[in-house]
């Protein structure tokens, strides 16, 4: 059931009308990795570290079943580092800082014990990236969920397309979906992404859930409300590990399964912006899991009579 996961491994600065965190712990790789060995182990992570990156985390990380053998660590560098501010909707926030270090010139490379991974994940990094991992696989993993931001759409759109023409899934959040493919309704501009190459289409909406399009079909999953939202970062990451994390759970690639999976990677999320960082993913236990996706069905469960 093995998932490899490619994506950055960082140092976060974060301040939300709630507090500053300080420097922590974040990344695309780390919160989906997090997320996903809740689910299924092996996690295969695939990123790049300076030498000021704590062994503890990597630790702390092997405890949950991640294999490190992708993890390239570069003596004498800065691990990616980025700060940022949050305003009081917790909706929008201003990038202070983002330093590539790193991950300026990063080059993964896919280790031996990697190949034959039935699951991939690729974070969003630049798609020559992405595409260099694409091709370095000797079997095609039986699905290839992929993330992207409005950044590569504006100075790396060619390449861009080139890799969603090689993956089954999308994960864009509404403004970006609209950027892609220039329409503003999100049914017509998901019609449009899918005719681009992924199968399927997931567009997340922050605290208004998200959206999972399949053919003419389409689903909506809630964000669960919560009493206090601390920190966002890394949501859309952690929903990402939990959607992934399930189907390589399960094995089950079909469009209901994938509904499941949506729900769970909700759950998942709703966890991470308790607190800041990866905190709060960091002490979840099975239990706490089952209680929260029982909140999601309880939340979207209705009986009407039809008149």
């Amino acid at each position: 059931m093995s998932l490899t996961v490619v994506g950055t491994m960082a140092f976060d600065e974060i301040e939300t009308p709630f507090g500053k965190s300080g420097k922590i712990i974040g990344g695309s790789a780390t919160y989906i990795a997090w997320a996903a060995s809740n689910f299924v182990q092996p996690i295969n992570q695939v990123s790049v570290i300076g030498e000021d990156f704590p062994q503890s985390e990597l630790d702390a990380l092997a405890a949950k079943g991640v294999a490190l053998d992708g993890v390239q660590h570069k003596p004498g560098e800065k691990t990616f580092y980025w700060s940022g501010k949050y305003h009081m909707d917790m909706n929008t926030r201003d990038s202070l800082a983002t330093e590539l270090n790193v991950l300026a010139d990063f080059k993964p490379v896919i280790p031996e014990s990697y190949q034959g991974s039935e699951f991939l994940i690729l974070g969003n990094l630049t798609p020559q990236v992405q595409m260099s991992v694409l091709d370095q696989l000797k079997v095609r993993p039986k699905l290839i969920v992929m993330d992207t931001m409005n950044f590569w759409m504006e100075v790396a759109l060619d390449d861009l397309l080139k890799v969603l023409k090689r993956v089954d899934v999308l994960m864009v959040n509404d403004g970006e979906a609209r950027q892609l493919s220039g329409e503003y309704s999100l049914v017509k501009a998901a019609r449009k992404i899918m005719s681009m190459g992924p199968r399927y289409l997931i567009i997340k909406k922050g605290e208004h859930g998200a959206l999972l399009f399949y053919e003419n079909h389409v689903f909506f999953a809630p964000a669960m409300p919560l009493d206090d939202v601390y920190d966002p970062t890394g949501a859309g990451d952690t929903f990402a590990g939990g959607f992934i994390g399930h189907l390589a759970k399960t094995k089950d690639i079909s469009f209901e399964n994938m509904k499941t999976a949506i729900i769970v990677g909700s759950a998942m999320a709703s966890f991470c912006v308790e607190k800041f960082g990866t905190e709060r993913i960091r002490e979840i236990t099975q239990e706490d899991i089952s209680a929260r996706l029982e909140q999601f069905v309880q939340l979207v469960n209705f009986d009407i009579d039809l008149v």
